[in-house]
């Protein structure tokens, strides 16, 4: 029984840890942009082929 108390508290811990690092996330404007990445690899970025 005293694993099952051990085991509850960890998965607890752990889901806090990933709560806590999803609000930080949202916090420092990480999901602002959901679109620029997507597209930027779609088009040529010329100063990388003028610096070769």
């Amino acid at each position: 029984m005293s694993a099952f108390f051990i085991l509850v508290s960890v998965s607890i811990l752990v889901a806090a840890t990933f709560l806590g690092a999803f609000i930080w996330s949202v916090h420092n404007d990480q999901y602002s942009d959901i679109k620029g990445s997507s597209m930027r690899i779609l088009f040529d970025d010329d100063s990388v082929k003028n610096n070769q």
